[in-house]
């Protein structure tokens, strides 16, 4: 009887470059190809520096996928660090997946990306998301559109959201990944990614409740994550802001908004982690946190570019 737990004879391991203008719907495809609310694990230098990864298997092949940060014009040395590890996700990858919104389409920043894109050597895939909104005439003609300006190898039509067209997407990225062993453990994520993790999903809560009205010069940073003898996590995490005008913004009236935050925020760590989850947070107004090589390093981007 063969041990169903272990790869067979012979692994493969590679990484995916998943890139897109801002809201296409990365983080949803990565936690629908990895099967789970995103299993993301810190980055270790073998594989890739860029900030984020989920981690899919399909039979005896792990696919590293690279949730590479929106790719935009920079301005700031944080937007700076943002972008080159979008890039440098994709530079390392044994392949890249452009993910469109068919329907927003956001033109003025699909463009850059896929012109940037023509020129590269990696082996490039179109995966046009939301195929169960968008109407199918539109949708061929932008998938024409996009293929005249970038050699795509395939073009897989998806829903991120229900999963249509996933498992097709997943089966084709393993069959591009190259023999070697895996660089993660089948089922351990370690306490640093959760950590990551945690401060990930608060910052997520963070936008989508004050997308707004609070600029996206704000980092959640981690302060400690202790496992409790009961079975539960107590997880402390700063709000930073740049500006003292912005601190009533993320507390709210009366402490509403904060509190709202840390709740959904609460209500999804206790689901991808298994555990309850008691979570304290609590804002600081730092003017220069975007020149800070620490609070790089803990988002784990490069402070040098």
């Amino acid at each position: 009887m063969t041990d169903t737990n272990t790869p067979a004879a012979s692994p493969k391991c590679g990484v995916v470059a998943i890139i897109g203008a801002p809201n296409a719907g990365k983080s949803t495809l990565v936690n629908n190809l990895v099967g789970q609310k995103v299993a993301i694990t810190s980055a270790k230098a073998q594989t890739t520096r860029a900030r984020m990864m989920g981690i899919a298997l399909a039979d005896e092949t792990q696919i590293i996928l690279v949730d590479t940060p929106g790719i935009f014009a920079p301005r700031r040395r944080l937007d700076r660090a943002m972008v080159s590890a979008a890039w440098e996700g994709a530079e390392e990858a044994d392949a890249i997946v452009l993910l469109v919104d068919p329907i927003k389409q956001r033109r003025h920043e699909l463009e850059p990306l896929v012109e940037a894109l023509s020129n590269r050597p990696e082996r490039k895939i179109l995966v046009l998301n939301k195929v169960d909104k968008a109407k199918k005439e539109p949708l061929l003609a932008l998938a024409q559109d996009l293929n005249d300006k970038v050699a795509f190898e395939e073009v897989f039509f998806v829903s991120a959201l229900t999963g249509d067209g996933v498992g097709e997407l997943k089966e084709y990225l393993a069959s591009l990944m190259p023999e070697g062993p895996w660089h993660y453990p089948e089922d351990q994520v370690s306490d640093a990614s959760e950590r990551l993790l945690a401060a990930e999903i608060t910052r997520e809560q963070l936008y989508r409740q004050l997308h707004e009205e609070l600029p996206y010069d704000s980092a959640v940073r981690p302060e400690s994550y202790t496992q409790r003898d009961d079975g539960s996590v107590e997880i402390r995490q700063q709000i930073v802001v740049g500006r003292e005008s912005q601190r009533p913004i993320v507390l709210g009236k009366g402490g509403q908004r904060i509190k709202s935050i840390g709740e959904e925020a609460r209500k999804e760590l206790a689901e991808v982690l298994g555990q309850k989850v008691h979570l304290f947070l609590h804002v600081k107004v730092d003017e220069r946190w975007a020149d800070d090589k620490e609070v790089f390093e803990e988002m784990g981007l490069d402070w040098g570019k």
